[in-house]
């Protein structure tokens, strides 16, 4: 007899998953029986990144990346009701909901959540806005984070592999202290934005041990570091801890409240839908690529990379991005590495570096000049084009965690091609990721196989068979590639709501359900594994002479462009 289904089980049950990302945000409607997506909704943020200028303000300095939230409540307003529909799902049918977020993504807010970029007399102070996870303006301060915390012997440096990022919350409220002491003083809490959102949809101020961990120097059980270390920070950091940042952090997949009636008339779900805590995109993506046990680094391979792997133990690994107990699922270390630039590397050559023959090759075909070229640097066998690169267009996330890098090309002939060109972009993209496995597996933590999702690997056959070739692994592919963030946004919704309404009472229930791998897989070919061990070696040689000081070429020429750009 077969295994009867649970009234509480039955295929009407719904959760809704919520993916903020770098330039728009999902709303997924996912079966919680299955998984099974039954439509995604995206909606683009009005203002986009803020880079150059803020609306209505002023010119922004090099290095600076900003949003507005209030374009995070218009996924809310406009994603919610747009995505039921589509699914025709009613209200009643939805049991949980739950978001993800980039990050570290902090603002400044009032004592009741309301954004200082909210208030008239705030809106053209460039502190008082989303400070974006590529961010990089506040490297200054990350090097005083660095020196102090060294200094200090603090925890939070090994757990970070090293280094403290300026992509971090702490760089940037340090940053707001140092540069901005007005927009410090009205800050009267500082919070991530995977928070902040929680916040506004159930009305409590309930935050993640996932930020938290990964971010902003918690450690379960001990918390942050003393008020002495960030009194020798900046004297207005001393008592920052208790009152701007709160001491008390709750885990994934717990409820942080439910829906509050204004979000509820908002949406069009019921009041007191329940709501998870808030997650990051790149960890929450780690279930719903079906991964729960060590050995499998889960990429998610999009503007950047986030790659994440799960240990039994604690392993100091250099460059992580962070390891932190229950960071990803209970009961387990989670670990974090990526590279800051890889689809953002391409969509600059495709903008800057494609020659207009191609252009017309690919009208005359009538394909797409990027399926093009990706055909043409399929047909180069790995060595061929004698070009090699450093993949740091955006500086080095892992494992070096030095914004201050750039990008490097080495080969260049008047013969070479563009399609030679693309292929080395992407060879030194997989050559930054294999970078970062044999960081791991120095310290002893496996990487057996790479499960992969977001955007890249729908759109580029290609780079994912270089990525096995070099790496030397397989790389299986989840099913639902762009929404995987999305699907587990709304597996922690149903965990958040529980059994007795028709969900799961754990992540590891909700994944054994919900989460699924495509048929298909990339296997390493041998005889291309073999040359770009070679290829490897040599990007080994730059990577430590550009990014280890044996040549600051790099950054003196970023200082001098900075110095002439502010003339």
């Amino acid at each position: 007899m077969g295994r009867q289904t649970s009234p509480s089980r039955s295929k009407d049950r719904f959760a809704v998953g919520i993916d903020y990302g770098t330039e728009s945000g999902r709303t997924a409607v996912v079966r919680v029986s299955n998984g099974e997506l039954l439509s995604s909704v995206i909606i683009p943020y009005r203002d986009g990144v803020i880079d150059e200028r803020l609306p209505g303000g002023p010119k922004l300095e090099p290095d600076w990346a900003l949003q507005n939230p209030r374009d995070y409540l218009l996924v809310v307003e406009k994603g919610v009701p747009k995505a039921l529909k589509e699914a025709g799902v009613k209200p009643e049918q939805v049991i949980g909901l739950g978001t993800d977020f980039t990050a570290s993504s902090p603002l400044p807010v009032k004592q009741d959540g309301t954004p200082l970029c909210f208030l008239p007399k705030l809106r053209k102070s460039p502190h008082a806005w989303v400070k974006l996870w590529k961010h990089h303006a506040a490297q200054p301060e990350a090097d005083r984070i660095n020196e102090i915390g060294q200094e200090r012997n603090e925890e939070f440096v090994r757990i970070y592999g090293g280094k403290y990022s300026s992509e971090w919350f702490f760089s940037k409220l340090l940053q707001i202290a140092n540069e901005a002491p007005a927009i410090y003083d009205a800050t009267e809490r500082f919070v991530e934005s995977a928070d902040w959102i929680v916040w506004q949809l159930t009305g409590e101020e309930k935050r993640s041990t996932c930020t938290a961990g990964y971010k902003a120097m918690w450690v379960k059980d001990k918390g942050f570091p003393s008020p002495d270390f960030f009194r020798a920070l900046h004297p207005s950091l001393k008592n920052v801890i208790g009152t701007k940042v709160p001491e008390v952090y709750f885990p994934l997949g717990a409820q942080a409240g439910g829906l509050t009636a204004e979000w509820a008339r908002e949406t069009g779900l019921r009041e007191g839908t329940p709501v998870s805590i808030g997650n990051v995109d790149a960890h929450v993506s780690v279930p719903a690529c079906t991964v729960t046990e060590p050995g499998s680094l889960v990429m998610i391979m999009g503007t950047s990379i986030c790659h994440i792997l799960l240990g039994r133990e604690r392993q100091l690994v250099e460059g992580m991005c962070g390891v932190v107990e229950d960071g990803v699922v209970p009961g387990l270390w989670g670990y974090e590495a990526g590279q800051s630039a890889v689809g953002d590397i391409f969509a600059w050559f495709f903008e800057n570096g494609v020659h207009e023959s191609v252009h017309r090759e690919a009208r005359r075909k009538k394909i797409p000049f990027t399926e093009l070229l990706e055909r043409q640097a399929a047909l180069l066998r790995p060595g061929e084009s004698g070009l090699l690169a450093l993949d740091w267009w955006n500086g080095n996330r892992s494992v070096l965690v030095d914004a201050g890098l750039t990008g490097l090309l080495l080969g260049l002939r008047l013969a070479t091609r563009p399609e030679e060109i693309y292929r080395a972009l992407i060879e030194a993209t997989a050559f930054g990721t294999r970078q970062i496995i044999e960081a791991f597996e120095s310290r002893g933590v496996a990487v057996r196989n790479l499960v992969a999702c977001g955007g890249l690997p729908e759109k580029n056959k290609l780079l994912m068979q270089i990525y096995a070739d070099v790496t030397g692994r397989e790389i299986k592919i989840a099913k639902q590639l762009l929404t995987c963030p999305a699907l587990g946004s709304a597996m922690h919704g149903a965990v958040a709501a529980g059994s007795s309404v028709g969900g799961y009472d754990s992540i590891f229930e909700a994944t054994r359900k919900m989460a699924q791998l495509q048929k298909n897989s990339y296997r390493p070919q041998k005889k291309n594994h073999e040359v770009y061990d070679r290829i490897f070696k040599e990007y080994q040689t730059l990577h430590d002479y550009f990014g280890r000081g044996a040549n600051d070429v790099m950054k003196r020429l970023k200082a001098l462009q900075a110095k002439q750009v502010s003339r």
